[in-house]
């Protein structure tokens, strides 16, 4: 982890706040919060890289039983988020009579176990499932099921999960956390095809079969496609922003990738399977998807 510096360590060795206003100002010096600071950024840092930033420099200010919970958690665990605020550091700590929020930090009261509770580069951090079950409760349905798909990728069993929602019985969002966790499918291999799902779901289209093999009459296979409704033979696919760079060989340029795509899709036609596609923008319009859907499975029809 980059090296930190608080404003009093850097005032130690002889820095004035004039000459820190100026390195930051120039670039050389990054203010992370007030009272931290950090070495420069090489690249301009996304905002889950801030909030990693934000958490590593808020975690040496805390009392000692404050543990990074619900974004901040998932955050430090390498998990996506969607729709959801980073601008404080979340924390629970069990001996507090209620949650606070602050300019900086986001304070939650609620029982935390020694099993709730694991070290990520020095900072306590609750556990995959717990953050999880965190995220289920309070964020809405959509952006839960985003980072849960993912932790569900990373290994963790929906029974982790449904442990920890059990003992959370009568805490705020439970029941929304116990609908979370029976959805969650770790095959959605992005947040774009997370939140396909829930807009199937939504949307009344019944549930697909992810990353599903395609076969031609001669049991050679065709492609795996991110979605498929075998019963109306027909297939989706989320086209994300980086799909075509995930799929390029070595020595390819996108275009190659694109075509070979192109070439992929023709032989799915071919074989008989209706084929629909939407980007990210679509899914802000889940029942326009849904549409183009309901128009595919009808022609498939005999």
């Amino acid at each position: 982890m980059e090296l930190l510096r608080r404003t009093s360590e850097l005032r130690d060795v002889g820095y004035t706040p004039g000459e820190l206003s100026r390195l930051v100002r120039k670039g050389d010096l990054t203010r992370i919060r007030r009272g931290a600071y950090g070495p420069p950024a090489t690249e301009s840092l996304d905002p889950i890289e801030q909030h990693r930033r934000l958490v590593h420099a808020t975690f040496p200010l805390l009392a000692p039983d404050a543990v990074a919970s619900h974004a901040s958690a998932a955050v430090l665990h390498g998990l996506p988020l969607f729709a959801t605020s980073m601008r404080r550091v979340q924390l629970t700590r069990g001996e507090i009579p209620g949650g606070k929020a602050r300019s900086a930090i986001q304070l939650h009261a609620a029982p935390l176990d020694a099993c709730d509770v694991v070290v990520i580069d020095g900072v306590a951090v609750t556990t995959l499932a717990r953050t999880v079950a965190d995220l289920a409760r309070s964020l809405s349905f959509e952006s839960a099921v985003v980072t849960g798909d993912a932790a569900l990728r990373l290994g963790l069993q929906r029974g982790e999960v449904e442990h920890c929602v059990a003992r959370m019985r009568r805490w705020p969002g439970v029941i929304q956390a116990r609908r979370v966790t029976r959805f969650l499918d770790g095959r959605s291999e992005s947040p774009g095809e997370s939140r396909s799902r829930v807009g199937f779901f939504i949307s009344g289209i019944p549930a697909p079969e992810p990353q599903h093999e395609v076969f031609d009459e001669r049991g050679r296979a065709i492609g795996r496609t991110d979605f498929a409704w075998e019963q109306f033979h027909t297939l989706g696919e989320f086209d994300g922003r980086t799909k075509y760079g995930r799929l390029l060989k070595p020595g390819e340029a996108p275009d190659d990738a694109v075509y070979r795509e192109k070439l992929r899709e023709d032989a799915l036609r071919g074989a008989g399977w209706q084929v629909v596609r939407w980007t990210w923008a679509d899914l802000a319009r889940p029942h326009e998807i849904a549409s183009r859907l309901r128009q595919a499975f009808a022609r498939s029809r005999p």
